[in-house]
């Protein structure tokens, strides 16, 4: 596992390998009450088939910032005072969190993020959902 360069802080729509790198055959041990995330990239078209722009790739990334989750912690979502309807999030889920959430590093070439389980903002069936150029692209 190696650790991103300190200095700057980078923020999670940045951190995104680029690719298609399939995800790694064997996953580290998540502890306690973290998940770990591969976030996934923006899209490089509109709908209507139009080529994103990197300045409008740069605000959509900032909009939202998506992961899958590849791993669950034997404790996340165990506390019922927090979580009195149990587990809202598992394995293969595609979720949104904070722009400054969790943290980053390195596995297998594959940049990943461990955040805890109430860092979760709201799941969704499939990214490309969360289509932000529908006002900026005609």
């Amino acid at each position: 596992m190696m650790n991103p360069q300190l200095g700057k802080g980078m923020t999670n729509d940045t951190w995104i390998t680029e690719g298609d790198i399939d995800d790694p055959k064997e996953l580290p041990h998540i502890p306690g009450f973290h998940l770990l995330i591969r976030p996934v990239s923006v899209k490089e078209k509109s709908k209507g088939g139009i080529i994103i722009p990197d300045k409008l790739k740069d605000d959509i990334a900032y909009l939202t910032t998506v992961g899958r989750v590849l791993k669950v912690g034997d404790l996340a979502y165990g506390d019922m005072d927090k979580f009195p309807k149990g587990a809202w999030c598992k394995e293969g889920d595609f979720v949104c969190y904070g722009k400054l959430t969790g943290t980053k590093f390195v596995y297998q070439g594959i940049k990943m993020l461990l955040i805890f389980d109430d860092q979760v903002l709201m799941t969704v069936k499939d990214p490309t959902i969360l289509d932000t150029t529908i006002n900026l692209v005609a």
